[in-house]
């Protein structure tokens, strides 16, 4: 009976350990104690955090400057997705990056003269439509439509990890909510992995994701792959179809596919 009792729990033991395969990739290195995970000679890499972050640049509708001087956290009456104060405006030297400056006074950001979004900032991104004016919102990557993933600064500048308009996937481990994106912004260098567009952390179980207060982000870990030199020529604009569309082909690429990308996720710290 003992036997029996002992045969029966190694035998479970067994199907467990064949239930969750270990990652088949190697450990490549660590960013902010995040690790990351490809094989050599392979582009795509994978990580995952529990971090999240949300991001509104590139909305239209991001900043409005009846909400200068509100309270990031507690106020109330916002017009904008976010708050100007979140994108550096108008005291940090950095608002530039976030809200496209008055050409006519550079110490002000531009407001959109006519339009659906008239009075609000336009807000821009780091991956734009080169073919388009500076002052035109449609140049920049809508952040409230379209699923983009931010790279902090000085993950960017690392080799290997790849650029502005590169192709990945993400897979929320605990609700199983998946979806394609594309990398679309560079935030300060010293943030953390984990910084999405709002369209992506709906994407992936976030409910109604507020950039200003933080409310609403996906929980759980998410695992990611990245394509370095996935993107397309010119990067920007894609439709989300054309990147899901251009993301399964580059899936059939990672071996092991999905279960990679899992297994990792679910391994890496």
């Amino acid at each position: 009976m003992m036997r029996t009792l002992y045969c029966t729990a190694l035998f479970a033991l067994t199907t467990v350990a064949q239930a969750a395969p270990s990652c088949p990739l190697a450990h490549w290195d660590d960013y902010g104690g995040t690790q990351l995970f490809r094989n050599a000679g392979q582009g795509a890499y994978v990580f995952a955090t529990t971090h999240a972050q949300v991001d509104a640049d590139g909305a239209p509708n991001a900043y409005h400057p009846d909400d200068v001087g509100l309270n990031c956290k507690t106020g109330t009456g916002f017009k904008g997705l976010d708050c100007p104060a979140n994108g550096g405006y108008p005291n940090g030297d950095w608002w530039p990056s976030a809200i496209v400056p008055d050409p006519k006074n550079k110490k002000k950001g531009y407001v959109q003269p006519d339009g659906e979004f008239k009075g609000f900032f336009v807000s821009q991104t780091s991956l734009r439509d080169g073919a388009r004016s500076d002052l035109d919102p449609a140049k920049y990557v809508n952040a409230a439509a379209v699923p983009y993933l931010v790279f902090p600064g000085a993950f960017h500048q690392k080799a290997g990890t790849g650029t502005l308009g590169d192709l990945g996937y993400a897979v929320n481990l605990d609700n199983g909510k998946t979806s394609a994106f594309i990398v679309a912004e560079v935030g300060p260098s010293d943030a953390k992995l984990g910084e999405m567009s709002i369209a992506l952390a709906q994407a992936l179980g976030g409910q109604n994701p507020n950039p200003r207060t933080g409310a609403g982000k996906p929980d759980g870990k998410i695992a990611y792959v990245v394509f370095p030199k996935s993107r397309a020529n010119p990067a920007w604009p894609l439709t989300n179809q054309q990147i899901g569309d251009r993301v399964q082909d580059l899936l059939k690429q990672l071996p092991g596919g999905m279960e990679t990308l899992k297994a990792c996720g679910a391994g890496a710290k």
